[in-house]
């Protein structure tokens, strides 16, 4: 078990993934400083997913799934009035176990680490052609053409059991999505519902020509954090 400082967010981190954020909430302006300052080691937090809403509150730690995802603070600008736009980039997963409100002005938790399981049902045919396929979904999300921005490809010496993540981050889906796929432990599995995930998409990409999402994102979102 470890300890990490939380950052409750109201989107998915995935390992390998990006994540952009704009910092003003004093409390989280103070995590920056210590992650710039090595006070916490290797820059690295907790980013957990919000079930509902945007802030969690000493009373309200239940509205967080248990499951969240390590990040690596990587670059961070201070601005006017002591604020950060900052990048950080997924690391590895982790799942909740205490939460601790007192030793700092950000939340604190221990952890413990959650690493992929043994395919149940390995072999290498199976996980080329796993591969292939969600490959191959990837391919037909990026067809619909209604994906804007630059396409990123994962090489073809991506991990197979990394994969999912980076074709999940390249795409639309919504958080439930993404925090299923978090916390699925049998890369194959995470493979195989990943390419389910993706052709779902690229058909109502198709079909209805609109990227479905929760309700709650058509609210107004009042801070990053």
């Amino acid at each position: 078990m470890d300890t990490l400082p939380l950052f409750p967010l109201g989107s998915v981190l995935l390992p390998g993934g990006r994540l952009p954020l704009n910092i003003f909430e004093p409390r989280y302006r103070d995590l920056v400083q210590d992650l710039l300052n090595e006070d916490l080691p290797d820059r690295r937090f907790g980013v957990v997913t919000i079930r509902q809403g945007w802030e969690v509150g000493e009373d309200n730690v239940d509205s967080m799934y248990d499951v969240g995802c390590t990040a690596v603070l990587d670059q961070a600008k201070q601005l006017p009035g002591g604020r950060y736009d900052a990048t950080a980039f997924g690391e590895r997963r982790f799942r909740l176990l205490q939460i601790d409100h007192e030793s700092a002005s950000y939340l604190l938790a221990r952890v413990q680490w959650l690493p992929d399981t043994e395919p149940e049902q390995d072999a290498p045919g199976r996980r080329e052609r796993l591969t292939a396929a969600a490959r191959d979904a990837h391919q037909r999300y990026h067809a619909s053409g209604l994906r804007e921005g630059p396409r990123e490809v994962p090489g073809e010496d991506a991990d197979s059991a990394d994969l999912s993540y980076l074709l999940a981050d390249d795409c639309v889906l919504t958080t439930e999505d993404r925090q299923d796929l978090l916390e699925e432990t049998d890369p194959l599995i995470r493979l195989r519902n990943v390419r389910k995930l993706l052709l779902r998409e690229a058909e109502f990409l198709r079909e209805l020509r609109a990227v479905p999402a929760p309700l709650a994102e058509f609210a107004q979102q009042p801070s990053l954090n």
